[in-house]
């Protein structure tokens, strides 16, 4: 993979219209949904890096094949695009393509602000050695949304997924980063 074992917002942008090439090649018109941190530093430029891109993609086999091709030229992971995510990928999902790049046979989406806010919430991992974990993504997400309270936070979790998944550590967790917001943005 890339030295630091990361993906910047360049090396992303120039893997994502390389694989638009061999997309338009095949004569394949390929969507992606990009979630996590590579919405994050697409979408936002709210960090400099993701270790990897988790999407959902079509037409799966092509867009496999090619970002395959597209690893090996790049010397990124063979997994550097995966679809690891579709299992957090909630019923209620939105979805949308502001701030995504614009290529001729690749369609590039997200989830929206508020849909990414729930699902990194949700997760709402610990940093650790190989991760940041969520907290600055989702520190992030509740002032891109304006969300400035604990309970407005839960219920766009529960929005977007049952209220039985959300467990009582992620709701201390949703509290917790709150009142670290309010402490940096006192009114």
């Amino acid at each position: 993979m890339t030295p630091s074992n990361k993906l910047s917002k360049e090396q992303i942008l120039a893997a994502l219209g390389r694989l638009n090439e061999l997309l338009h090649g095949r004569g394949v018109m390929g969507e992606i949904c990009m979630f996590g941190g590579a919405a994050m530093v697409l979408a936002f430029d709210a960090r400099e890096s993701t270790r990897d891109v988790d999407g959902i993609f079509v037409p799966k086999e092509d867009v496999i094949n090619s970002a395959r091709q597209v690893a090996e030229e790049f010397g990124f992971e063979p997994d550097w695009l995966n679809d690891g995510v579709k299992g957090f990928v909630s019923d209620e999902a939105e979805f949308t393509a502001d701030g995504m790049p614009v290529f001729s046979n690749l369609r590039i989406m997200r989830p929206t602000t508020e849909y990414l806010l729930a699902m990194k919430c949700l997760a709402s991992r610990a940093a650790d050695a190989s991760t940041d974990g969520d907290r600055a993504d989702i520190l992030t997400l509740l002032k891109l949304t304006g969300i400035k309270d604990a309970a407005e936070a839960c219920e766009l979790v529960v929005r977007y997924y049952k209220e039985s998944v959300l467990p009582a550590r992620v709701r201390f967790y949703i509290e917790e980063l709150v009142g670290e917001l309010d402490l940096q943005n006192p009114e």
